[in-house]
């Protein structure tokens, strides 16, 4: 196999484990608390691979996400488009900043994301959410150094591998 396949089955296989954390049952408390987790790995590969993760490629998935969580048809598309469009817009800034400011950087991508589907919800009409709506940005933001950390060792793991 050469290097561009197993590059995308590392991504696809990472965004797969990121839609199950997404899926799996949590408690109430806890699923409030839930981070945007496919949101996170789609970041972390934008950064780190150019040309990998487009548009297209966002739009996919999250209209899978859209299926697979019984949401409306096309919110976790746009905002995944959105997501990825100001990735790659920025990148070259976003790749080299120290990580602190990386982290600050992927809290105002999900708080972005938050004010697209607080728009989409005054949209439909229904009730405006309680402060709890913004704790997935923050937890997200908290977990982002650590998943940072925990892809790219997944990457080094499969280059490696595909070196031998």
């Amino acid at each position: 196999m050469n290097a561009r396949h197993d590059r995308y089955s590392t991504i696809l296989m990472t965004v797969a484990a990121a839609v199950v954390l997404t899926l799996l049952p949590l408690p109430p408390i806890l699923d409030l608390m839930r981070p945007y987790w496919v949101a996170l790995v789609i970041i972390y590969w934008g950064l780190e691979t150019q040309d990998h993760i487009t548009l297209g490629l966002a739009f996919s998935i999250g209209i899978l996400l859209d299926l697979l969580t019984a949401s409306l048809l096309g919110l976790h598309a746009l905002s995944l488009v959105i997501i990825v469009y100001l990735v790659t817009r920025f990148r070259a800034r976003l790749r080299f900043f120290p990580p602190w400011q990386q982290a600050l950087s992927v809290l105002a991508l999900l708080v972005n994301d938050r004010i697209i589907l607080l728009w989409i919800i005054s949209l439909r009409g229904e009730p405006l959410p309680s402060l709890e709506f913004w704790l997935p940005p923050i937890i997200g933001t908290a977990l982002w150094p650590w998943l940072f950390l925990l892809l790219d060792r997944v990457r080094g793991i499969m280059r490696y591998r595909a070196a031998r």
